[in-house]
């Protein structure tokens, strides 16, 4: 999932806000310093062209209609930009508090989730009933990744997969990424030329690559379709279903804001170690606000990239957010958010 990742109106859209593999890039923003250019193979029209063709060939042996091929594939081209965003993946990032409140938890996109939470509290709440999965966090994830399913991208999927695949540096996942696509084109969930999303391949409200789809994206509102770019009863519930198979806890926090002990150092943090929130209690860590912690599951330090001393304790759900998108500022920034909006 999204993170994601060079952001698209402050949202993670470089694909893979779910993707089953983690070649996506980080949801950290770019470093402040402008990035050097980075050599961009040089565009081979005819190469591409035979790709593309072994590409149709293959997707006919795999059951693929001759009339799926050649709507997905109408108009398609290699394109320059999506392999300069490929190559372009930042190694840095904004520090901790500047992503927080500048690009994740900010003022309006609380505002905005708070509303849709009450708009939408019916919807959510058959959600929850069907995959015992916290409303708030599906929200929240909503958010971050297309901004409430305001930014999905604006890339055509089947060219960004064809690019990507042909390019090479990571082709054997989107050739199979690609293939997923044009399942999903010839199954009827969406048609080639309203199959848009992130430069990377992420479709829809909750960007789930081609393969999650195939595996997680559900029918919520039970039309026959799987509509994760248009149908927000879909999109939600795909994200529910998401964390339910990831193995999300009912009723279990995420984790919280911690005040450690006197003497603890964040080089020598042990961040691995996992004890009973009275375990931390005992050893002399506190709510942020200075109280004993509350009696909960068992959780571990968790400390921000690239922070100014914001600690945080995190439990089992926190580990089940990052496995929609790995990065631990995104899962903090997830978690934080979904902590306003409901």
């Amino acid at each position: 999932m999204i993170p994601r990742r060079l952001f698209l109106a402050a949202a993670p859209l470089a694909g893979c806000g779910a993707a089953a593999t983690p070649p996506a890039p980080s949801t950290a923003a770019p470093v402040a310093a402008a990035p050097q250019p980075l050599p961009v193979t040089p565009i081979n029209a005819v190469s591409f062209d035979r790709f593309v063709e072994g590409v149709k060939t293959e997707a006919r042996r795999r059951g693929i209609s001759q009339a799926t091929v050649n709507a997905a594939f109408a108009g398609v081209a290699a394109n320059r930009r999506i392999i300069e965003l490929d190559r372009r993946q930042a190694e840095g990032g904004l520090p901790w508090e500047d992503y927080r409140d500048r690009i994740m938890v900010t003022p309006t996109r609380i505002q905005n989730g708070q509303r849709l939470y009450r708009e939408n509290a019916d919807l959510l709440r058959r959600i929850e009933q069907r995959y015992r999965v916290s409303g708030r966090i599906v929200v929240a994830i909503w958010g971050v990744e297309t901004n409430y399913g305001g930014n999905t991208g604006g890339f055509s999927v089947v060219e960004a997969l064809a690019t990507l695949a042909w390019e090479g540096r990571r082709a054997s996942y989107f050739r199979n990424e690609l293939f997923a696509a044009l399942k999903i084109i010839d199954e009827g969930h969406i048609r080639a030329d309203r199959m848009r999303g992130s430069w990377a391949g992420a479709m829809g409200q909750p960007q789930f690559m081609p393969s999650n789809f195939d595996r997680l994206a559900v029918d919520f509102d039970g039309d026959g379709r799987r509509d994760i770019w248009d149908s927000r009863a879909d999109a939600l519930g795909s994200i529910a279903h998401y964390f339910q198979r990831s193995g999300w806890r009912e009723g279990e926090s995420w984790g919280m804001e911690a005040r450690p002990p006197s003497g603890f150092t964040l080089a020598g943090a042990d961040t691995e170690t996992r004890r009973p929130l009275r375990e931390f209690n005992r050893l002399g860590w506190r709510t942020a606000a200075g109280g004993a912690l509350p009696d909960g599951p068992e959780a571990q330090v968790v400390l921000p990239s690239r922070g100014a001393g914001q600690v945080f304790l995190g439990h089992h759900n926190l580990r089940v957010i990052r496995r929609y998108n790995s990065p631990v500022n995104y899962g903090l920034a997830v978690g934080l958010l979904s902590d306003r909006v409901g």
